[in-house]
């Protein structure tokens, strides 16, 4: 049998190739370069194929059409103008002065703020100084007390090198009048014009000043009690803004929440 066999062959190994990785590396650079392919093509989107190619997906797969287009341009904020910047500026300093005069006049009227009977405020329009009626004068009349031209006198004091326009304001319930004058208009107008007359004999410049009668028109608060009737029946100075601010509301500078005042019987 063994004549037979055969001599088996010696096994031929295979040369052993040195260059095997360039086929890894060859496959790794052409990922690599799909891959920024990709990132361009999302990074770069051309809306118009775009909305054809998704259109004709929605088409093929029965859906509803092209999906929306996200907007991947980068939105940039306009820059502001010299002008803008100028303006913007001059309001920020009327904003401090506005401030500094609410705080003067908040010091100023402290004792009637603290009894309820002054209010001062600051808003987009300027400060007002709000005063009620009962302080200024006696029930039905438009002559000031004595007591009330010391502080208006005093008020006056502050607005007189003042250069903003001061705007005075009489108010009344809706009670009707029943002595001299005909209605509610004219006794607040008559009321505002009093003040103004005393802010021009105390040295505030006459093309400065406006009065205005308002009767019972813009409440503050409820004509149905007394207690209401009695807010409403005030006189309001207001110190008008250089520079109005008609974007934004001014916070608060001075405020001082009064109390309820005491009903009068008559205005």
């Amino acid at each position: 049998m063994s004549q037979y066999r055969r001599a088996r062959r010696p096994y031929d190994e295979e040369p052993e190739n040195h260059e095997r990785w360039l086929i890894s590396y060859a496959d790794f650079i052409t990922l690599l370069f799909a891959f920024f392919v990709v990132m361009y093509a999302i990074s770069v989107v051309n809306t118009g194929k775009y909305k054809v190619f998704s259109d004709a997906l929605g088409d093929a797969f029965g859906g509803a059409g092209a999906a929306i287009v996200q907007n991947t341009e980068v939105q940039t904020t306009p820059q502001a103008t010299p002008q803008a910047i100028r303006r913007r500026a001059m309001i920020v300093q009327e904003k401090v002065r506005m401030t500094k005069l609410a705080q003067d006049l908040l010091s100023t009227m402290a004792p009637l703020v603290k009894e309820g009977k002054v209010r001062v405020t600051q808003n987009s329009r300027g400060v007002s100084v709000e005063i009620n009626a009962s302080v200024l004068f006696d029930p039905g009349e438009a002559k000031l007390t004595e007591a009330s031209r010391e502080a208006l006198q005093a008020v006056a004091s502050l607005l007189k090198d003042d250069p903003h326009a001061v705007q005075v304001e009489g108010h009344t319930d809706n009670q009707p009048i029943r002595n001299i004058y005909a209605s509610n208009w004219e006794l607040s107008s008559i009321r505002a014009a009093t003040v103004v007359r005393l802010f021009i004999e105390s040295g505030v410049a006459p093309e400065r000043l406006t009065a205005v009668g308002h009767a019972s028109n813009q409440p503050v608060a409820d004509n149905n009690d007394p207690i209401g009737r009695a807010r409403n029946r005030r006189v309001a100075v207001t110190i008008l803004s250089g520079v109005p601010d008609p974007e934004t509301e001014i916070p608060t500078a001075a405020e001082a929440a009064p109390a309820p005042a005491a009903p009068q019987p008559a205005q």
